[in-house]
């Protein structure tokens, strides 16, 4: 959620931003929170004007009384009563505006970054850098899925079964390998100074409010029948609403994070063939990073962070790229986003294994997070960015380090992670 200051002095920077993202269906809005935005500040007016005449009033009545004009200071009581009547009528209306006026700030995108490239959706963003060369072997790499069945690694048919399409069920040495990945990327990640949480997997729906879109939120998450509560899509949530309505002190900032959760999505229009193995699923497990800080790091973390994910990734010998993502594929609250994509030797190109963002203040607007400096209050920003998710770093990892005997090569990264295994072998 963007500041009303912005709309009130800049309205036509707020629409050329909208017009950024292709998203032209919302000029409206702009128009529509400015005539909010006045509406309220003269029912405030009105209000304050109405409180202040009221206590003038009251004293006023005291004096007649005691001077026994009774007939005048009725009449005066009367007034008051008839002022309380509009108080009452325009605190409601007050409190209607406002929720109004909420609504619609919140559907208005962020102020996305000069550094954003302009285009329409996903077939736009903008290759940045790349690390390690790509291989491609001598032998045909097999689908993802195959080589996992293969190693005995996955059962889906199972999986279908109990839970239908978009479950699986990892076994044996592949299950042990997404594990030792997840504590390999938590202590790569506590190296850098950044401190281990484990938060809630389920969350109200004012922090679901709070942390994405509408659209995003139907799209992407899962509601606890008959309950307020929501399956989390991504630890991010729940980690950024622990700090909700908080003033933190200057001196705690920046605040480094990084959570382990599953993550629980709808992953609704779904399709096309790398959907058939586990590139798309309703359930998964992800290593994130979050970062809290004051307005002037915010670009500077952001470019910390990727970075972590590019090194964790180079370490476990997968190379990767990243891409800029472009105005219309930024979800609203983004100020800038990249994607990190590893490479696919049986696709020969590359895929997305993490995304990683700067939300400037928008989310902590929407959750009230400040904090307190010398010079008073202001809103933090947030950043958030995936270390890494195992089902889609499972498919990198595979394709990368398999031999054209069927055995996939463990790094040696993660020996100690697998009690020493340095390889794992194709079940005869």
């Amino acid at each position: 959620m963007i500041d009303i200051n912005l709309i009130r002095t800049q309205p036509e920077l707020v629409r050329e931003n909208i017009r950024k993202k292709f998203q032209d269906k919302k000029l409206p809005l702009v128009d529509e929170a400015l005539s909010l935005d006045a509406r309220r500040r003269a029912l405030t007016q009105e209000g304050d004007t109405l409180r202040a005449n009221r206590n003038a009033l009251s004293k006023q009545i005291g004096l007649l009384m005691r001077e026994k004009k009774t007939e005048e200071a009725e009449k005066v009581k009367a007034q008051v009563n008839a002022d309380a009547a509009r108080l009452a009528e325009i605190e409601k209306e007050e409190t209607e505006v406002s929720a109004q006026l909420k609504k619609v700030m919140m559907s208005i995108p962020n102020i996305i970054s000069p550094e954003t490239p302009i285009g329409k959706d996903d077939s736009e963003n903008v290759e940045g850098e790349r690390f390690l060369e790509p291989k491609i072997p001598d032998f045909e790499v097999p689908y993802h899925l195959d080589i996992l069945e293969k190693l005995d690694g996955i059962d889906i048919d199972s999986a279908r079964r109990t839970s239908g399409q978009g479950f699986y069920y990892l076994t044996g040495d592949i299950a042990r390998l997404h594990s030792a990945v997840l504590a390999y990327a938590r202590d790569f990640m506590i190296g850098k100074g950044f401190t281990y949480v484990i938060p809630p997997f389920m969350i109200r729906s004012d922090v679901v409010s709070g942390v994405m879109s509408f659209e995003e939120m139907d799209g992407m998450m899962y509601k606890i029948e008959g309950e307020d509560l929501y399956l989390i899509g991504t630890s991010e949530h729940s980690m950024i609403g622990r700090f909700m309505g908080q003033t933190i002190d200057e001196s705690k900032l920046p605040l480094t994070l990084t959570s382990y959760s599953p993550c629980f999505r709808k992953e609704k229009g779904a399709h096309g063939l790398e959907e058939r193995g586990i590139y798309r699923i309703h359930q998964f497990e992800k290593q994130e990073m979050i970062v809290i800080c004051k307005p002037e790091e915010s670009c500077e973390w952001y470019d910390k962070m990727w970075h972590y994910t590019v090194e964790l990734f180079v370490s476990m010998g997968i190379p990767v790229r990243t891409l800029e993502c472009c105005s219309g594929d930024l979800a609203d609250l983004k100020y800038r986003s990249v994607d990190v994509e590893a490479w696919s030797p049986r696709q020969k190109k590359y895929f997305e294994v993490g995304s990683c963002s700067n939300l400037t203040d928008a989310q902590a607007r929407r959750l009230n997070i400040r904090y307190k400096s010398g010079k008073g209050t202001a809103f933090a920003h947030t950043l958030n960015n995936t270390v890494v998710a195992p089902p889609r770093m499972l498919i990198a990892f595979v394709e990368n380090h398999l031999r054209a005997d069927g055995s996939v090569e463990i790094p040696e990264v993660l020996w100690p992670y697998m009690g020493g295994t340095k390889e794992i072998s194709a079940k005869k």
